[in-house]
């Protein structure tokens, strides 16, 4: 036993009678895990001062009473916030360190965000001095402003440093360094608190006490506690998998359901007639990587280069699952594939056409406007036909780098997504779709050739063969390609996409 439990306290629940520990000094409120009761320490009693939400069970490895280590030093989880914006939510999991301090350790869709109080002698913005894609200092080392939202507490579960107004709206600026650091200024504190953090690895934590979150189809979340209601447009059943799902398309009518306001209230929804067809299908497992993952969403894009406003091009985008990994995105581009995830740090711009990031140079290549056509399935962000945002891709060789700027009423931000081409033979190979190639190759076409020094006659013919039909693809998708429901390139755009809008923040604030 640690010495920080060995100082633990505990008194009865004035709500319920249940015993109510505290496991951290410096925690001065806790939320009874019984009765939900908000109970403040006063003495050796407890009082109680009012009622939590309950918190809303994620598909989250982590759980109260976990234990870790983080740079040598223990610490147990003592309790959980749990955040929500116009866009989405986020989890802060609360740990007390065996040297008596606190940190905590921001989750956001599979990623993870290490953070402490920290000050600054320069005297911070206000809210709305602040502009999205600047950049600043804060103690000497510079930050760009990657996220201003509207946030508010929805639920608390376990011990807290302090009492939470729920439900109250409040600020959040996020700025994010080229090392991977990550700063958060919470206005919801007066003065505005501030923290500092870096993306960490689950695995790096030594983790003990988590919680199984798999179940027999692979993915995260309780299967008894599945989300199940009737579409809105068709009346068909709707199955909702992963519990913090934001949207859902019904498999029936191809309706897009926003679920952001959960399953009892009114749920909106818009219907879709295109007809787009993934090529992989919903539910595929698969290996990338060396992780398996789980298709559960897909969307197709449709984009038009600044400047050039007459010419369209179109992409797909699967949304991959995996319950300890998160999500990652593998885009099919007409040029190829790629594999690509959000980044936790943001790159330093070094011109308008070149930024740095972890050590190497990426120059511009293409400047668009993105538009989302078509969905399937379910996102972790509230996703919507129509939603429309800029980007910009960056490439260092087979390295990509993508900026994606979008604003709604909740708030502006800025994802910066990281990732690399992959040849269409791996995609094929790690969702076992041998038999399909043609469907994934676009770029290159294989051919055997005879041995000896020349080539036979077959060859010849089969080469012309394939010459013409290459030929009636290009004309086909330069006269009568639809970029709204194909992979039409126009432009010469080598690929990338949104990887979702308001996506991971990489565990930061959203």
């Amino acid at each position: 036993m640690t010495d920080a439990v060995q100082r633990a306290y505990r008194a009865a629940c004035p709500g319920c009678g249940a015993p109510v520990e505290f496991r951290s000094l410096a925690s001065t409120h806790a939320v009874c895990g019984f009765c939900q009761s908000t109970v403040v320490r006063e003495g050796d009693a407890l009082k109680r001062i009012g009622k939590m939400a309950e918190v809303f069970d994620d598909y989250s490895p982590l759980q109260l009473f976990a234990q870790g280590k983080f740079n040598g030093t223990g610490f147990t989880v003592v309790g959980r916030l749990q955040y929500k914006t116009e866009q989405g939510m986020w989890t802060e999991w609360l740990c007390a360190l065996d040297d008596g301090s606190t940190a905590s350790l921001s989750e956001d869709n599979g990623s993870f965000v290490w953070s402490k109080t920290a000050s600054t002698a320069r005297t911070l913005p206000q809210p709305h001095q602040w502009v999205i894609g600047n950049t600043t200092a804060i103690n000497g080392k510079g930050y760009s402003v990657t996220s201003i939202q509207k946030a508010a507490l929805m639920a608390a579960q376990g011990e807290l440093p302090k009492l939470p107004a729920l439900g109250e709206q409040f600020t959040v600026v996020e700025l994010r360094s080229s090392s991977e650091e990550v700063i958060s200024i919470d206005y919801g504190a007066s003065p505005p608190a501030l923290s500092s953090g870096v993306a960490v690895a689950l695995q790096n934590l030594l983790l003990t006490g988590l919680r199984d979150v798999t179940n027999k189809t692979g993915m995260g979340g309780k299967e008894a506690k599945g989300r199940h209601f009737n579409c809105p447009n068709c009346g068909s059943a709707v199955d909702v998998k992963l519990d913090t799902s934001q949207s859902i398309v019904c498999s029936s009518c191809s309706s897009v359901i926003d679920l952001s306001q959960g399953t009892g209230g009114e749920i909106k929804h818009a219907v879709q007639d295109e007809p787009v067809r993934p090529l992989i299908p919903l539910g595929s497992l698969g290996t990338l990587q060396g992780k398996s993952w789980q298709v559960v969403g897909f969307q197709h894009r449709l984009g038009q280069e600044v400047g050039d406003e007459d010419e369209s091009f179109g992409w797909d985008e699967y949304l991959l699952y995996n319950s300890t990994a998160g999500f990652l995105f593998l885009v099919d581009a007409s040029d190829g594939w790629s594999i690509v995830k959000p980044a936790t740090g943001a790159p330093e711009v070094k011109s308008n056409s070149t930024v740095k990031y972890q050590g190497a140079n990426y120059a511009l290549q293409y400047a668009y406007k993105a538009e989302t056509t078509y969905v399937a399935g379910e996102f972790y962000w509230r996703v919507e036909r129509g939603q429309k945002t800029y980007s910009e891709d960056f490439a260092n060789g087979k390295l990509i780098l993508s900026r994606e700027q979008s604003s709604g009423a909740g708030g502006q931000e800025i994802t910066w997504s990281v990732g690399s081409k992959v040849d269409a033979q791996t995609v094929v190979q790690a969702f076992k779709l041998k038999g399909q190639e043609e469907k994934f190759n676009r770029d290159v076409v294989p051919l055997a050739a005879s041995s000896g020094s020349g080539m036979s006659l077959m060859t010849w013919i089969v080469l012309i063969f394939i010459l013409f039909v290459v030929f009636s693809m290009m004309s086909r998708c330069s006269r009568n390609c639809d970029p709204r429901v194909e992979n039409c390139n126009t432009s010469y755009r080598t690929g990338g996409g949104s990887y979702g809008g308001y996506s991971s923040g990489g565990g930061g604030h959203k």
